[in-house]
């Protein structure tokens, strides 16, 4: 099936997305994490949309969308919400089920709480919403949280180098040689345009406010009991796997795979998570 690369008008910026598949099947939504874009779900988009409607936005900032400054813009997870609903809405997309990574779950929650009745299914991929879930690795995030001083901000700024961006990729990976270094040249490029590190900095200190709503997603969860696929890579040092097992816990009957990767488990894992999500997707659309 033909991918196509369209835009969308939200709230004055060309939103760009990628589409794929019948607009009449069941339709999943893909949610990118940091630093990456929609360019991560192509290969998934490939596997799936010969079964599924497939939805791929860059949130401004990041890939093909622009990157207004973050003097003017505000980057925050509340707004990145809002422009992914707008999205949706403006393309006429009512109904689907949800994928989320690393940035897309603060993303993905937000729009499953404000509007549960459109949310078919979630599937979680290293996309976290429990504080088990949170390793060492935030440490110097939760210190910025508390004092966003220049001394505190320093350590946040090397998470946007080269070496950092590869090691999100490679980190957790027992053959590094499976890794295509494309793809972290790729969101390093993103990184670098002029602007980039304030508007990455913006969302890190933006990223505490996920944390005060795990318990109103939990709720949610636990009141609504969407069908919920938590495919992990168990090496991930950042979210760790027992931010996956703690599905289980609003969601007794959710699926929890725990992979061989790292945090970037598509990049190893993409044939066997597009399995996973294949058998998950399709008893919603029955």
């Amino acid at each position: 099936m033909t991918t196509r690369y369209r835009t969308a008008s939200v709230e004055g910026l060309d939103v760009f997305y990628r589409e794929a598949g019948d607009p009449s099947a069941p339709t999943l939504v893909l949610l990118h994490g940091f630093p990456t874009s929609s360019a991560s779900y192509q290969g998934l988009i490939d596997e799936l949309s010969g079964e599924f409607h497939l939805i791929a936005p860059d949130y401004p900032g990041f890939g093909h969308s622009p990157a207004p400054s973050a003097a003017e813009w505000a980057y925050t997870f509340d707004h990145f919400a809002d422009i992914v609903e707008t999205l949706l809405d403006t393309i006429g997309v009512t109904r689907y089920a949800l994928y989320v990574h690393d940035y897309g779950a603060p993303v993905g929650f937000r729009l499953a709480v404000r509007r549960p009745d459109r949310v078919t299914g979630i599937v979680t991929q290293n996309g976290n919403a429990y504080e088990e879930g949170l390793t060492p690795f935030w440490e110097p995030l939760r210190a910025a949280w508390a004092d966003p001083s220049e001394a505190n901000l320093a350590p946040l700024r090397g998470l946007l180098t080269p070496e950092a961006t590869r090691w999100q990729y490679t980190h957790g990976v027992a053959d590094t040689t499976l890794v295509n270094p494309d793809r972290a040249a790729l969101d390093q490029a993103g990184l670098d345009r002029p602007g980039g590190q304030e508007i990455q900095l913006a969302l890190f200190l933006d990223y505490g406010s996920n944390l005060p709503l795990y318990p109103a997603w939990q709720e949610y969860l636990r009141v609504h009991r969407p069908p919920v696929l938590a495919v992990w890579g168990r090496n991930d040092e950042i979210f760790g796997p027992d931010g996956a097992l703690a599905f289980a816990r609003d969601v007794p009957d959710a699926r929890i795979q725990l992979l061989d990767a790292g945090h970037f488990a598509l990049e190893t894992r993409g044939a066997q998570i597009a399995a996973l999500v294949r058998d998950f997707l399709r008893p919603l659309s029955d």
